[in-house]
């Protein structure tokens, strides 16, 4: 084996072990993530009858908006496991036009969470009101946050693929987003199970 052979064999083992590492860190960072929304969540369960005289759940929500917000994020969760799948048969092509179709249902859903906000606080239930409102901004918004950051990395990705191709940390990188996408979409489905739907029964 000639040393050019033996270098490069020892660069593609270096950077494997770092992709390694980096995907270990996500991992990690993914728990600490779904801490917090553990939190967050059991905060708004514990202030949801907290109105303090202001409007209540029934008052505020929209099941039928919420209901498109939902199919907005489950399909745009579809969309990105297509551009999986495209990516592991080496279809470069494939792969940027379902991220950009995510990245379009994401601004959907941003745009639908964003206009619900602004509805409730000009109906006077901003986050300000009540124990039980401010709970829910800050459940549903961090949320919304984490979409937003989702979205960008979605766009991101979309310049970097063909600039840089499939190569083995661009792979890495789209496989780590798409855990994260796949895991808001978990979140959200929780938001709906545990907020929207005992909130207006």
């Amino acid at each position: 084996m000639t040393e050019t052979a033996m270098a490069t064999d020892l660069l593609e083992e270096e950077e494997q072990k770092s992709l390694q590492s980096r995907e270990f860190g996500f991992w990690v960072y993914l728990m600490t993530d779904a801490i917090i929304f553990a939190l967050l969540f059991a905060t708004y369960v514990v202030l949801s009858k907290n109105s303090a005289a202001g409007p209540t759940s029934k008052d505020v929500f929209d099941l039928r908006h919420t209901a498109g917000e939902t199919a907005l994020l489950l399909i745009s969760s579809l969309t990105f496991g297509m551009a999986t799948i495209a990516m592991a048969r080496g279809l470069s092509g494939r792969v940027l036009m379902w991220l950009v179709v995510t990245a379009l249902l994401g601004f959907a859903f941003l745009a639908m969470e964003l206009a619900e906000f602004q509805g409730m606080i000009a109906k006077g239930a901003g986050p300000d009101v009540s124990g039980f409102l401010t709970a829910f901004f800050t459940l549903v918004g961090t949320h919304g946050l984490h979409v937003s950051f989702g979205t960008l990395g979605i766009l991101v990705m979309i310049v970097q693929i063909p600039l840089k191709g499939l190569t083995p940390p661009v792979r890495s990188r789209l496989l780590r987003l798409g855990l994260f996408w796949h895991f808001l979409d978990i979140v959200w489905i929780g938001i709906f199970s545990v907020v929207y739907l005992p909130g207006v029964m």
